[in-house]
């Protein structure tokens, strides 16, 4: 038996017989084959991470279809290493079940992975040695983190100060923490620090039939975040996962990338 196999079967061993997919959600059962599913994806992302001296990497998945928007990659968060929590911990913001609530969790890989996903499809982004030492140094230290907003808004605007989601959560420390900063603790100075340094959003066309036929009312949408012009044109601009890592890609040479689609390791990254 390889170490997959023995680590595969060890996880399922091990998992709960009613496992959960989300954060503080309806009890869900995550079935056997996809906590599989996870944990071969999470022993790639653990093996890619230990390959690098890194303290902390950028860690994607695809939780939701974004297709039809020409995105791959819906939610990011910072797996950071030997947290308090794990040897690789993710940190990230989560809605809390569609509500108007957020809250920043600290995950294993497995249950990253194993959040109810679209695919294991994945991708690892490691940044400059300055920046991923100064980020998670922030991560690891602060306890109530300045940089959140715990009122979620899916399609939060860009700088909004009222909404935020997980994207703009992970774009703004990223830009907080960049090595020619002092010490940012607004999230209006980290967005602007962002755009500065060339971060643009990424724009959605929501049309305002599919709003309404497309049940896209709910607690965790707030269009009203946008400007009357935004809402009558439906076109929206968003932080997205494809957003920061094109970002990241121009601003940082440093940065490296990793990513598996249907689980084959991809020559070449593609845009997110």
């Amino acid at each position: 038996m390889n170490r997959e196999t023995f680590c595969l079967c060890l996880v399922l061993l091990l998992w709960p017989v009613h496992a959960f997919a989300g954060a503080n959600c309806e009890a869900t059962a995550v079935p056997a084959h996809k906590v599989a599913a996870a944990a071969s994806t999470a022993l790639r992302t653990v093996d890619a991470l230990d390959a690098r001296n890194a303290p902390v990497a950028l860690v994607a998945r695809v939780g939701r279809d974004l297709s039809e928007h020409g995105l791959v990659y819906s939610h990011a968060g910072f797996a950071v290493r030997d947290h308090p929590a794990g040897r690789w911990t993710v940190v990230h913001l989560l809605n809390e079940c569609g509500s108007a609530r957020a809250g920043l969790y600290a995950q294993g890989l497995v249950n990253f992975f194993s959040d109810d996903l679209v695919n294991q499809d994945a991708r690892i982004t490691w940044l400059a040695p300055a920046h991923a030492q100064r980020l998670a140094l922030h991560l690891l230290a602060v306890e109530s983190n300045p940089l959140f907003q715990p009122k979620y808004n899916l399609i939060a605007r860009p700088g909004s100060r009222e909404y935020q989601n997980s994207t703009a959560w992970v774009l703004e420390t990223l830009a907080a923490t960049l090595p020619t900063t002092g010490t940012v603790r607004d999230r209006q100075r980290a967005h602007a620090l962002a755009v500065q340094a060339g971060f643009r959003p990424d724009t959605i066309r929501i049309p305002y039939a599919q709003r309404v036929l497309g049940g896209l009312f709910g607690s965790n949408v707030a269009f009203t975040d946008h400007g009357i012009s935004t809402r009558l044109s439906g076109e929206y601009p968003v932080v997205t996962v494809r957003s920061i890592l094109r970002w990241v890609a121009s601003n940082d040479p440093q940065s490296t990338q990793m990513e598996w689609r249907g689980g084959v390791l991809m020559a070449e990254p593609g845009p997110g």
